[in-house]
């Protein structure tokens, strides 16, 4: 089985990568994807999307084609009495086989296979801490998540795997074997097509099969439905039985969460005894079968449908002694870990919280700016979706826009707002506030005599010289090429003409100090003043520009009042 986003219903909500316990899912922009090969089935996600976008494929079409050759045996298990409820599960059997399975099996034999390996198991005082190994989600996550927990997996198939073994041993290794299910991972090799309840409703559709019109007993003989040792899931019942006794042997778990402790009990030499651990309540619980608060309803619908117990063993003992119930896990060394250099990296790219701490804020979809981080960098998600990291990206830009680059004075964007604030203080206060107009003269002779070089250098050091004259309350800025705008708080027109000419004479030094010929290096200064006395008067701004101009035509390295 694997799971796959419907782009056309996906809304990149991240619910998805909130609750996916092996960081299976990929983001790329407004793109999400389920990165297969990390993916442990669990199916945690299906229900946490909100836009039902997540889709649990089996082998359907490989399933149609062993029921139309008509000579495959089906392993139906037992939850289908809850999914199809309320058609009766003879119905169902009988759906199956007039959809042209030759045989179909409820899961029973694999289960007294499994229960019959872990009562060997049980007998053996010495094992220490073991770890139910029949549910494959937790199998996967062990061996991609807690490698060092591989060694204390129960050493026994699936229940799935197991009666598929039997029946091939029964009737030839050529007997096709499909499989419907909740857990789609747990056939392995020995299964040819796994397909979910919803896929084998719509195959017995196509095959024009109703459940609902078929007899409520059984039209053929049915298989071996009687229990001996197991419970359904593969669990002897007597091993069950320590539960109830609080017994230091067994310990039931339910929650992938729970891996985190045993692996670090386990490294600790803690010996735990059996740990029954599933990821949910169950198969039962399964994310495919509905919700949550329907679990108590299915529960007693397959308990009403529970086969009877014998008094002796259901399985032939020739047929068995064939069959390979142990399992080997390969302790395989996880490589695929993160560059802690690269994960650095991108935690410095996302910055700190204002505490001084990562930001940790979860809107990512990760718990923590470090995994989402090791996500980044295995290439299962982009900064583009991280918000710290935009807010600041945004807030860089905004700086950037704010201030020139060359000179370190603010822009002509900025100097537009900051000059409406200002007319809008005056009027409130009715205190006057000026401003210089300031142009570097025979700029162009800089360039083309010394180069651009040259002249940035003088750009520079003109703006060095302006910050040296206007007070940490006023405002400079430049407005463009070589010209500069200086605002000047609670300033009149003669505090205004006196700063200007502290202005034009620094720059002139400044010249001089650079080694330029004298005059080249100078500047010519326009002053205005706005009066909020004053109605209806002109920009300031554009009386400043009139009175550099006038200073201009009057020979240059000057300073020239406004008309207003």
């Amino acid at each position: 089985m694997e799971f796959k986003i419907d782009t056309e219903l996906c809304v990149a909500s991240l619910a998805c990568v909130r609750v996916c316990p092996a960081d299976a899912v990929a983001v790329e922009a407004d793109t999400i994807r389920i990165v297969d090969e990390s993916c442990t089935r669990c199916g945690i996600c299906l229900p946490a999307c909100p836009h039902d976008a997540i889709l649990a494929l089996g082998d359907l079409a490989r399933a149609t084609e062993l029921a139309l050759g008509g000579k495959a045996a089906l392993i139906l298990s037992v939850e289908a009495a809850a999914y199809f409820y309320p058609a009766t599960p003879e119905q169902v059997v009988n759906a199956c086989y007039a959809a042209g399975f030759r045989m179909v099996h409820r899961g029973v034999i694999g289960d007294e296979l499994v229960a019959q390996e872990y009562l060997k198991l049980w007998g053996d005082e010495e094992w220490g801490t073991m770890i139910r190994s029949t549910c494959p989600v937790i199998v996967e996550t062990v061996r991609k998540e807690y490698p060092e927990l591989i060694p204390y997996l129960a050493p026994v198939q699936t229940p799935v795997a197991a009666e598929a073994r039997y029946l091939k041993a029964m009737y030839g290794r050529s007997l096709p074997v499909a499989y419907a299910g909740v857990c789609l991972t747990e056939g392995g090799p020995d299964v040819d097509a796994a397909i979910t309840f919803e896929e084998l409703d719509t195959l017995l559709d196509k095959r024009r099969v109703r459940v609902s019109d078929q007899p409520n007993y059984f039209t053929r003989i049915p298989e071996e439905r009687r229990r001996h040792w197991s419970t359904a899931g593969g669990l002897p019942l007597e091993l069950l039985t320590q539960e109830r006794q609080s017994s230091r042997r067994f310990r039931k778990v339910r929650g992938l969460g729970a891996l985190k402790p045993i692996a670090r009990a386990v490294v600790e030499r803690i010996d735990l005894g059996f740990v029954d651990i599933l990821p949910c309540e169950g198969c039962l619980d399964h994310p495919l079968l509905g919700p949550k608060d329907e679990l108590f309803r299915r529960r007693e619908i397959v308990h009403a449908t529970e086969p009877p117990r014998a008094a002796a063993p259901v399985v032939e003992p020739e047929v068995a002694r064939r069959v390979t119930v142990g399992a080997v896990f390969e302790v395989r060394r996880n490589g695929h870990a993160p560059a802690p250099e690269a994960v650095d990296e991108v935690l410095t790219a996302i910055g700190l919280a204002p505490n001084g701490r990562p930001w940790d804020c979860g809107a990512c979809g990760y718990d923590t700016c470090r995994a989402f981080a090791e996500a980044a960098v295995q290439g299962r998600t982009t900064l583009r979706s991280c918000p710290p990291y935009l807010n600041r990206q945004t807030e860089e830009a905004q700086q950037q826009a704010a201030v020139d680059a060359l000179t370190g004075l603010a822009t002509y964007r900025v100097l537009r707002d900051r000059l409406g604030n200002e007319v809008a203080r005056s009027k409130r206060s009715g205190e006057m506030f000026g401003m210089l107009f300031v142009d570097l003269d025979n700029f162009k002779q800089v360039n083309d005599r010394f180069g651009h070089e040259a002249g940035n250098e003088v750009l520079k050091s003109a703006a060095q010289e302006l910050g040296v004259v206007v007070r940490s309350t006023d405002f400079a800025a430049r407005y463009g090429g070589d010209e500069f705008v200086v605002l000047l708080v609670r300033t009149g027109v003669e505090g205004a003409v006196g700063v200007a000419e502290k202005v034009r004479a620094r720059v002139e030094a400044m010249g001089r100090r650079l080694n330029y010929p004298d005059g080249l290096v100078t500047a010519s200064v326009g002053v205005a003043a706005f009066d909020p006395a004053v109605p209806e008067q002109e920009d300031v701004l554009v009386v400043a520009d009139r009175a550099l101009y006038r200073a201009k035509a009057g020979g240059r390295n000057r300073v020239a009042t406004g008309d207003n």
